[in-house]
């Protein structure tokens, strides 16, 4: 009884942690990403999973379980759907799409609950649907290659490659042990710990994304902007037509615009300002431009208008703080670690240093 109750706590947790998952994916990202519509999906079927699949559900009978049932026998369809979402960008959803999934969910559905009624069809249907669940997953993992070199390439795109392994492996094994006649509750907890290990990563990786999807933090350009004006001025040449269009509305919404300077920017905010995907953006900034990623991109904007200003002989009263607020930065203390990684320089010491400078050119500069 110990364990039951663990397992029914655990997926009380779990169904709790994917309706979170969805309702960021569809409040936060969906302007932006893609697969978020998907992906909300597959956190709607993990639920339905994690419900339909725990100790005392219901089953051999058709009744209010039916949509829980359902959901969480398409999923792999859905999370194949999800796959090819995230790592081709030419994937297009399709009506034969909502076809498959509907057929899946009917094995499923049927092997759950017309063992009263139909007891050698359901066995059919539940070998049907294991076959097709296994297949479904290999196909989801197959997609990864598809987009190796540029998912990889970001802290949250490995986060991503590694759940959908996991999630490719959780929907393999337990397709194997209902092909093989094991009982479920011998691999519920199991499959309760599995599911709550995905719903935690998931939720992580939407409430506190890796850096380059958070606000950029001062400090954290590790780029000298040399590396990525010199990418840019050869690497715009390989990019399609669109994507330089979107890469002159950046350089304007950054140069003219002073977007950095905005409260709270993220890469996702500013893709739909620019109205392009958010890895499309992601691509601009690291292919186009040559930036490590988003927060070295931003960062070297503000470090540079605050470069500016500080050398700016009629800004000589105007404090440090302004100056660093100003230009984005949102207290001083990460300001002056940024500059001094930039610059090598205290903000007072570039100051200083710039005013001696100054003060030399009007010596030797002849009077007329």
């Amino acid at each position: 009884m110990a364990l039951t109750a663990l397992d029914l706590g655990l997926r009380g947790a779990v169904v709790a942690l994917f309706l979170v998952v969805c309702a960021v994916l569809l409040l936060r990202t969906a302007k932006v990403h893609r697969s978020a519509h998907l992906g909300a999906t597959m956190g709607v079927a993990g639920a339905a999973y994690a419900i339909s699949t725990a100790p005392f559900f219901p089953a051999w009978s058709f009744g209010w379980g039916s949509p829980f049932v359902a959901f969480a026998m398409g999923s792999p369809v859905i999370f194949w759907l999800w796959a090819r979402a995230i790592f081709d960008e030419h994937f297009v959803l399709r009506p034969w799409h909502a076809a498959i999934w509907a057929l899946v969910a009917g094995l499923g559905l049927c092997s759950h609950s017309g063992w009263t009624n139909w007891p050698g069809f359901a066995a059919s249907c539940g070998r049907l649907l294991g076959l097709a669940s296994i297949a479904f997953a290999l196909l989801a993992v197959t997609q990864i290659p598809r987009g190796w070199r540029k998912t990889v390439a970001t802290p949250r795109g490995r986060l991503v490659i590694a759940l959908q392994i996991g999630i490719g492996i959780q929907i393999m094994s337990a397709a194997a042990a209902g092909l093989a006649g094991v009982p479920n509750r011998s691999v519920s907890l199991g499959a309760a710990l599995a599911l709550g290990a995905f719903a935690a990563l998931s939720t992580w990786m939407m409430l506190f994304d890796p850096s380059e999807n958070q606000p950029a933090v001062a400090g954290a350009t590790g780029d000298d902007g040399r590396a990525g004006r010199l990418a840019g001025s050869f690497a715009a040449a390989d990019l399609s037509a669109p994507d330089r269009a979107s890469l002159h509305r950046l350089k304007h919404l950054m140069a003219t615009e002073r977007t950095y300077r905005q409260d709270g920017l993220t890469i996702g905010v500013l893709a739909v300002k620019l109205g392009i995907p958010e890895y499309r953006l992601r691509t601009l900034i690291n292919d186009g431009l040559g930036h490590r990623n988003f927060n070295a991109f931003l960062n070297r904007y503000r470090l540079d208008e605050a470069k500016a200003a500080l050398a700016d002989p009629d800004q000589t009263e105007v404090p440090v703080l302004t100056i660093a607020l100003d230009a984005g930065f949102q207290s001083l203390a990460p300001f002056n670690r940024a500059f001094k990684a930039d610059t090598g320089l205290t903000p007072t010491e570039f100051r200083r240093r710039a005013a001696g400078e100054t003060m030399g050119e009007a010596e030797i500069t002849p009077s007329a």
